[in-house]
This record gives structure tokens, C-alpha cells and sequence, in this order.
């Protein structure tokens, strides 16, 4: 006798007549267009999100190496993948860092358009130089007045600080390496960047690293160079994330050579950076839209993330606790050598590609 056969309307595979989903795609067999069907997917994939990050986050913050050590142990679904929690956790801390960034940028170029407007004078040695006081003033006293009580510095403290800075600011200012009002000059008639350049002091031999100095030289000159070169040192930390994510996980595979292939390091990096973003952006939302907090405060949880991670990897790798300690020492100053060399390289690739 013969069975009945139904044929899926995605895989277009054929299975037995009666089965509710199709056994090979896993679709529903009478699967007709309904409000309810459009929108179930994406409402019901929401929602087991959310319930999975929910779920995953007191042990990310509070256990660490425990979400990790359950992965690898098979337990994929209870908790959010370590992949896709990474993703969520870094777009809302790249969020809400925007704000601050976007403000730094903006203060940065109101000061540098100020720098660039000051009339400068030469000194004996041909160097321009611009007084800062009526630009270094104000804010130097602004923040002294605002973070003063913070840092446990009284009423006459701050007076005396007030003093001391009216009194010695008259002598601050900035030295230029070249004649700035003869670059004034060259900017306003609109010359090219080259000729500028060569007034500047530029080699006629000049290589990227040398032409990249000159051409930030020329944008601070110009009032535009100090904001810029924020934003793109900031929209370079993505892209160096990007890079360093998987060469964290081959200094812990480097480590931990016999503890398992590179994928379960590349797991724990997952969480440990993910546990850094959102402690990251757990301090920059309260700071923006709830209360300031005390420098010390951030302070001290920054810093708790060194023990974070030494935890974390006596967790996850069960090796003795010394051991665990000098090995996370040296992993920490490995990889801020790898930070520190790859955000100044793309910041620089930026800078000349503006």
C-alpha cells in the first residue's frame, strides 16, 4: 500500500502525508499567510533573544568563565551564543559612546579653531607661538570648580588654585615649528597643500609616515584637525576590535596550547569581551542619563576587569591559580602592545585617507 505523499512548499522535498513540520527544513506543512504567520518569526526570535540575554547576563557579569565552560560543554541554547551576544553588546556600547564622543569632538574643534585664529608672533628662533590664556583659563578653572570637591580638594583649595592659574597661565602658550602667519596666508589665498607642505618644513623626499605628520600639522593650522582626528581614532575601534578579537583567542590558544582547538578560545574571548562592553556601557548610560559617577568609581571597576578576566580564565581553564596569574600578566601586556600598535596604525591609515 502505498503512502500518501506531501511535498514541502520551501525545500520542495517530498515526506510522508500527516507531519505537521517538513522533516528536512523544519517549516510548518500548512504554512498559509496570516498576519500571525508574518510576523511570527521575527516576534518569537525576539523574544527567545531577549529570555536568552537575560538569562546569560548575571553569569556574564557576576561568573566569569561560566558561560563559556557551559558552551563548551554543549549547552547552546539555555544561553545567548557568544557571537551574537558580542554583536548586541558592542552596537549598544558603540551607541551610546557616540554621544560622549560627539561632544568631545565638538569641544575639541571650538578649541582648535580658536588655536588657529590667535595671531601669532615669532620668537628668536623663527617659531610662532599663540597665548593660550584666554583659551586655557576658563576651562582650566571650569573643571577645577566641577571636579574639585570630587578629588577631596576644599573651598580654599580651589581659591588658591584660581590664583595660581590667573597668575601663570599669562605665560602659557603653544610653539609652532614653522611661520604660522605665513601659513595663515598661503591657507587664505588657497594654495595647494604641497607648497604648504614645503613651507611647513616637509622634505621633498617625504615618506607616508613623514606626509601623514605634516598633513595633521596642516589640519590643526587649519582648525579642523583636532576634532577629526578624534572621531577617527574613535571610528577606528571597531574595525580594531575586529582585528584583535581573533588574535586574542590565538594568544590564549599560545597559553593554553593543550586546552582544547582555537574555536573554544575563541568562545571565552567572545564572553570576555562582551562582559567588557557591557560593563562599559552599563557606566556610560547611568553617567549620561541617570547621575555622574565619582572618578573613583569608574576607576575601580575598570580595574576590577583585570580580575575579572584572571578569574575568568581559572574557570574556564582549571590551572592552578599562580600559573593562571602569571600567564593572564602575560596575556593582558601582549595584547595591550597589539592594542596600542593596531589603533595607532589605523588611526594613521585614517589620518591619510581623509
Amino acid at each position: 500500500m502505498s503512502t500518501i505523499k506531501d511535498t514541502c512548499q520551501n525545500c520542495e522535498e517530498q515526506f510522508d502525508k500527516g507531519f505537521r513540520f517538513c522533516p528536512y527544513c523544519g517549516q510548518k506543512t500548512n504554512d498559509e499567510l496570516t498576519i500571525g504567520v508574518l510576523f511570527y518569526n521575527t516576534i518569537s526570535n525576539y523574544f527567545s533573544f531577549d529570555a536568552r540575554f537575560l538569562k546569560s547576563f548575571v553569569p556574564l557579569m557576576f561568573k566569569p568563565g561560566y558561560l563559556a565552560k557551559q558552551f563548551i560543554k554543549g549547552k547552546r541554547l539555555m544561553y545567548l551564543h557568544p557571537a551574537q551576544m558580542y554583536l548586541f553588546i558592542s552596537v549598544v556600547f558603540f551607541f551610546l559612546s557616540s554621544f560622549t564622543i560627539a561632544e568631545w569632538e565638538k569641544e575639541a574643534n571650538e578649541l582648535n579653531k580658536k588655536i588657529a585664529s590667535t595671531p601669532a608672533v615669532l620668537n628668536e628662533d623663527n617659531q610662532s607661538k599663540i597665548d593660550l590664556d584666554s583659551i586655557k583659563k576658563a576651562k582650566i578653572l571650569e573643571d577645577i570648580k566641577k571636579s574639585g570637591p570630587k578629588l577631596g580638594l576644599k573651598e580654599a583649595d580651589i581659591k588658591m588654585a584660581d590664583s595660581i592659574i590667573q597668575a601663570d597661565t599669562n605665560n602659557a602658550n603653544v610653539s609652532w615649528d614653522f611661520d604660522k602667519n605665513k601659513i595663515d596666508s598661503l591657507i587664505k589665498t588657497g594654495a595647494e597643500d604641497a607648497i604648504i607642505y614645503k613651507e611647513m618644513g616637509m622634505s621633498d623626499d617625504a615618506g607616508y609616515f613623514e606626509r601623514g605628520v605634516f598633513k595633521g600639522m596642516l589640519n590643526i593650522a587649519k582648525g579642523s584637525g583636532a576634532g577629526n582626528m578624534l572621531r577617527r581614532a574613535f571610528d577606528a575601534v571597531p574595525i580594531t576590535m575586529f582585528i584583535l578579537l581573533p588574535l586574542f583567542a590565538l594568544i590564549l590558544k599560545i597559553f593554553y596550547f593543550r586546552r582544547g582547538r582555537y574555536a573554544y578560545h575563541l568562545v571565552f574571548t567572545f564572553y570576555f569581551f562582551s562582559f567588557l562592553f557591557t560593563l562599559f556601557a552599563i557606566l556610560l548610560a547611568v553617567d549620561r542619563f541617570l547621575f555622574e559617577i565619582p572618578w573613583w568609581i569608574s576607576f575601580v571597576l575598570v580595574l576590577s576587569t583585570f580580575f575579572y578576566f584572571y578569574l575568568g580564565l581559572l574557570k574556564f581553564y582549571e590551572r592552578h591559580w599562580f600559573t593562571t596569574l602569571i600567564k593572564s600578566g602575560f596575556i593582558t601586556f601582549i595584547f595591550s602592545i597589539l592594542v596600542v600598535l593596531t589603533s595607532g596604525f589605523l588611526f594613521f591609515f585614517g589620518l591619510m585617507n581623509a
